[in-house]
């Protein structure tokens, strides 16, 4: 599902990486570690359309990347609302499933049980219509998990998705992920710090050098 051929990325004289080929295929969990400043969120914005290539190609399925694909999902790092913000546990989730539409929401009741449904995928059902900012770090980044599905994708891009989460929100959130990659057969890219908790599931990983060295894939043993 996700493939790169030759690609190389490069900010001004400083090199992230060179002649890089990949194949991450569907079902398949694949974790991305290096230090803070290795390029593993560029990475992540090449895959999103975000960020162009010195060179090479980047594709997923047989299309190049796009930004703004529904074949993808991503999870964000998770950084708290603030506490006076107003919007909803189930309006965040709803930017998910039509927050690129504009004007008023068409097919309202459609809407609306799509994003029942991921509610309850996550967990979040009894803190719907309770405002983001009164929720804690780990109750908020089961609403992003809830949004990246929300297009049901093939690829989920997780960029160290469980940063600054307890160790039982790190499970939770892990738990929905890794359902994600084996029940609906998507392709998971998760860039982390370290191999755990996703450890269970992995399939394959990387390990990224700060010094911009090139790096090779490895099938987890």
């Amino acid at each position: 599902m996700v493939s790169l051929r030759g690609a190389s990325l490069q900010f001004g004289k400083r090199l992230l990486w060179e002649d890089l080929d990949l194949d991450i295929r569907p079902g398949e969990f694949f974790a991305v570690l290096g230090p803070n400043g290795s390029g593993k969120t560029s990475f992540l914005k090449v895959l999103l359309g975000l960020q162009e290539l010195q060179s090479g190609r980047a594709t997923l399925g047989d299309r190049p990347v796009e930004r703004g694909s529904n074949l993808i999902g991503y999870i964000p790092q998770q950084k708290s609302f603030a506490p006076e913000t107003p919007m909803r546990a189930r309006d965040l989730v709803g930017l998910g499933v039509d927050g690129h539409r504009w004007g008023l929401r068409l097919g309202k009741s459609r809407a609306n049980r799509r994003i029942d449904e991921l509610l309850e995928l996550v967990g979040a059902s009894d803190y719907a219509k309770v405002p983001v900012g009164q929720l804690s770090g780990g109750e908020q980044q089961r609403l992003r998990v809830a949004q990246a599905l929300a297009t049901d994708p093939k690829v989920l891009l997780c960029d160290e998705p469980l940063l600054s989460l307890d160790l039982h929100h790190q499970q939770a959130v892990s738990a929905l992920i890794n359902k994600q990659c084996h029940a609906q057969n998507s392709a998971v890219v998760f860039v982390t710090h370290e191999i755990n908790p996703s450890s269970t599931t992995l399939t394959a990983y990387c390990t990224w050098s700060a010094a911009g060295s090139a790096w090779e894939p490895r099938k987890r043993s």
